[in-house]
């Protein structure tokens, strides 16, 4: 027997499990097989936590396609996603509480408060567009404390009515109908995303990522791409911000604190920056080892995240989406 000859199977075991389909569509069959049975295994406090999670998701989805897309790292994210959140809020203690509406006012607001900002951030790079973002966060957050009037200032906007998912129907008065309807939202949001990162516009982005100077050379607009990626994103975690309001019921201002943009982003680092599945995955780790782990480890879950981030950093360079299946090599295999 010829000791070079190699197995066609074990040659094409490996190239079968990181074919696109089965590295996406396997982990993606799982998550939406937990999340469709969930409500039937948890109680309310878990449901919750479990729209929590989602909502944070689509902000983790957000940050993904700045940091990961677009090479634009950021640290002010949340910002967006307060403007999103008050923005139902508001609506909903005025009496507008029809779900879609919500949704489509607080990504339009959203989508307008990056389309101000990112006129200053996009123009920066690097760490100094970090710090930009953070301190466009951070005087978002202070300009919500200030404005009593119209946020609640820092005790925050309390009373928001339940929502109506659609004109005509009933309010979501439980954990459960509220988890669906959070649920819905964020699988159509991401479908959408998903296609988006997939065309061209995709690949344009990386393009401007990788090949900053090469593109401006072939003409195009990178500063202008940049910029809509950023409004994009921005409208994005609008949504996300609308859909932990319909979960709390409640919006303050550190719901756009640096502590939620930094777990987002320990989120993207946790799921992949190019995936918006890992982002999911990475925000619902977050919210697990926060949230869960700090019941049996009270006051440890710093130190959880702390170590989840540096077990990442080393085993997980590309997180949990850029794992690659291996097979072990046999004795007189070629490398």
């Amino acid at each position: 027997m010829n000791p070079e000859r190699v197995n066609p199977a074990r040659m094409n075991l490996p190239a079968l499990l990181n074919s696109p389909r089965v590295r996406v569509g396997v982990p993606l069959a799982a998550l939406a097989a937990f999340l469709l049975i969930a409500p039937a295994s948890f109680d309310g406090y878990g449901i919750s936590l479990l729209s929590k999670a989602l909502a944070l998701g689509v902000l983790a989805v957000s940050v993904s396609i700045l940091a990961g897309y677009s090479g634009l790292p950021t640290m002010g994210q949340a910002a967006p996603f307060l403007v999103g959140a008050y923005t139902a809020g508001i609506l909903g203690t005025h009496g507008h509480t029809i779900g879609v509406v919500q949704l489509l006012c607080g990504t339009l607001t959203a989508a307008g408060f990056a389309a101000a900002t990112g006129l200053v951030a996009v123009r920066t790079r690097g760490v100094a567009f970090l710090m930009t973002t953070l301190a466009l966060g951070e005087l978002t957050v202070t300009a919500a404390g200030e404005w009593h009037s119209l946020t609640g200032g820092t005790d925050g906007m309390y009373g928001i009515p339940p929502l109506n998912p659609l004109p005509g129907m009933a309010a979501l008065d439980s954990d459960r109908s509220v988890y669906w309807f959070v649920l819905a939202s964020t699988a159509v949001i991401v479908a959408i995303v998903w296609w988006v990162l997939r065309s061209p516009v995709g690949k344009l982005l990386l393009a401007c990522r990788d090949h900053e100077d090469r593109m401006r050379s072939a003409g195009h607009p990178v500063a202008r791409y940049q910029w809509l990626a950023y409004v994009a994103a921005g409208a994005l975690a609008g949504f996300g911000g609308v859909l932990m309001c319909s979960v709390n019921q409640y919006v303050s201002p550190d719901d756009g604190s640096f502590s939620n943009s930094a777990l987002v982003l320990l989120a993207v680092v946790l799921g992949g920056a190019t995936s918006p599945l890992g982002a999911l995955l990475g925000a619902g780790l977050i919210v697990a080892t926060n949230d869960w782990l700090a019941g049996p480890f009270p006051g440890h879950g710093p130190l959880l995240l702390g170590l989840m981030f540096i077990i990442a950093v080393y085993a997980l360079p590309d997180g949990v989406a850029g794992i690659r299946f291996r097979m072990p090599k046999r004795r007189g295999e070629p490398a």
